[in-house]
């Protein structure tokens, strides 16, 4: 498989490996034949010259010619070729590899392209539609020592990815609270990762009002799964919470019938959550990781949540709710409230929080906002770093009144103008250290700082909200190494971020 590229000249071959001048004279001479142009996404089989020992020679587009090839444009070029591979049992890759990231990429994207969902196929997978078996890469001046802890990050990295599109493309009549909750202890099997779950009752017990409330309507009764990785040589504590409704009709305020149809994604959050944690742990990310799932259905029914009804959120907070389909909120209150209680040094939040990012981002890019800048951008960073999009969005603080309420602490629901920061803002209100905290984050005399970093001090716990609703779940057509349906997006992102946190630290 080789690289093509587009320029002022029409298409051309990327260089890679000792590829004999009059076989690579060949192939250049024939891809105006065969109508390849070297763009995006464009995967082409041709036949092999006679010299290679291949009966066909796949080229794979890699868009407009650059001076220097990049990570993303290599995964997503792995991505496309293998994704239209299936059904073949071994496929090499000779694509531009001069360094370790290169590598790295190429392998990643071509195990995540080599990806297919038939959970629910009453038929077996007919072997030309199978996922690509075995792939192999042809590297290039990348020491040896390198490459095989480069293999195992990939494939710990894309096993998780495919865990969590897995969990987003299961039915809801399967995923449900207490099944999920089981997934994640069967997952964690093996691995220094604890896994404590509260049930309904426990949740009752310990004033969780949020997940309480969202889950009253349906007759499966919510969950919240706490994972604990601690590393003995963790000198950071990052806290985890995703987003778990596994699935959301919008309740009372109940969503038209064509909202609902993708509405088993909205747990994508928590999944990315689950398998980031279990994924740091295999690799051995010397970081102490707590992640939180919260998880709920969110059903109309004679026992749901009404609008203008109060709810005490964990920690004593009350919230009105004047839309029950503003529910993710609420369930990740509860959770931020218990994760701020083991005195975290940071923590990140992940969800399908809202429509407005989809209107603000579109389905490629994730929305991060955070109650400091420097985490934010640190957010960013390992998303870019792990080859997914992400974009840094402020917190206004004077869009805060639009959560008032006559009658309780907030409300669910802000403006609907910048909607996507009016529901950032609400979960900032659960970011604080309560006395007495397990960690050392909640020490007394932390500094406090509005949500947008206006007076110029860290806060007591950086805080980073990512709100995946568009890029969660592929809607379109594949493209790059990303299938249709769920995307697994943000589990590397998450996991490089630990890793980038045991490097630098906070």
């Amino acid at each position: 498989m080789l690289a093509v590229v587009s320029d002022t000249q029409g298409p051309r071959l990327l260089p890679q490996g000792p590829l004999p001048p009059q076989i690579r004279a060949a192939v250049e001479e024939s891809l105006e034949t065969f109508g390849v142009t070297g763009a995006t996404g464009e995967v082409t089989r041709v036949p092999a010259p006679q010299q290679l020992q291949a009966r066909v020679l796949v080229l794979t587009g890699m868009g407009p010619a650059q001076d220097d090839v990049t990570g993303p444009s290599l995964r997503r070029a792995a991505g496309a070729a293998t994704r239209n591979l299936s059904g073949l049992d071994t496929v090499a890759l000779a694509l531009p590899t001069g360094d370790a990231d290169r590598a790295a990429a190429v392998a990643e994207g071509a195990l995540l392209g080599s990806y297919r969902f038939d959970r629910y196929r009453s038929v077996p997978t007919p072997a030309a539609k199978r996922p690509v078996s075995a792939v192999t890469v042809c590297v290039e001046g990348v020491d040896e020592a390198l490459l095989e802890g480069i293999v195992t990050r990939s494939q710990v990295l894309v096993s998780a990815v495919h865990d969590a599109r897995d969990l987003v493309n299961t039915s809801p009549a399967d995923l449900y609270p207490e099944t999920f909750a089981a997934h994640a202890v069967e997952a964690a099997r093996g691995l220094p990762v604890d896994v404590t779950v509260l049930d309904e009752n426990a949740l009752a017990e310990g004033a969780y009002g949020g997940l309480i409330a969202v889950g009253m309507g349906s007759a499966r009764p919510p969950r919240l799964v706490r994972l604990d990785y601690c590393p003995q040589a963790a000198r950071l504590h990052l806290a985890l919470v995703g987003k778990g409704i596994t699935f959301d009709s919008g309740g009372l305020s109940l969503k038209p019938a064509k909202g609902m149809e993708n509405m088993k994604s909205d747990m994508a959050g928590a999944a990315a959550v689950l398998n980031a944690v279990l994924a740091a742990a295999r690799l051995q990310v010397p970081v102490r990781i707590t992640g939180w799932l919260a998880l709920a259905e969110n059903m109309p029914s004679g026992t749901a949540q009404r609008p203008s009804d109060v709810i005490t959120i964990r920690g004593g907070k009350t919230v009105e709710v004047t839309n029950t389909d503003a529910e993710g909120r609420l369930v990740l209150a509860d959770a931020l409230v218990a994760a701020c209680e083991t005195g975290p040094d940071a923590i990140v939040d992940i969800a399908t929080l809202t429509g407005a990012q989809v209107v603000a981002l579109g389905n490629l890019i994730s929305a991060v906002m955070a109650n400091d800048d420097a985490f934010r951008d640190r957010v960013c960073e390992a998303a870019r770093a792990a080859g997914e999009r992400a974009w840094p969005m402020p917190l206004p603080p004077e869009m805060r009144a639009s959560l008032d309420s006559s009658v309780a602490d907030l409300g669910n629901v802000g403006d609907r103008a910048g909607g996507m920061l009016a529901a950032g803002l609400f979960l900032s209100e659960f970011v604080a250290p309560p006395a007495g905290a397990e960690g050392t984050a909640g020490a007394e005399g932390a500094a406090a700082q509005a949500p947008d970093g206006s007076d110029g001090e860290r806060p007591s716990i950086p805080w980073a909200h990512i709100d995946i609703a568009g890029p969660s779940y592929n809607t379109g057509k594949a493209h790059g190494c990303t299938p249709v349906g769920g995307t697994g997006v943000f589990v590397r992102s998450l996991v490089r971020l630990a890793e980038d946190l045991a490097d630098r630290g906070l």
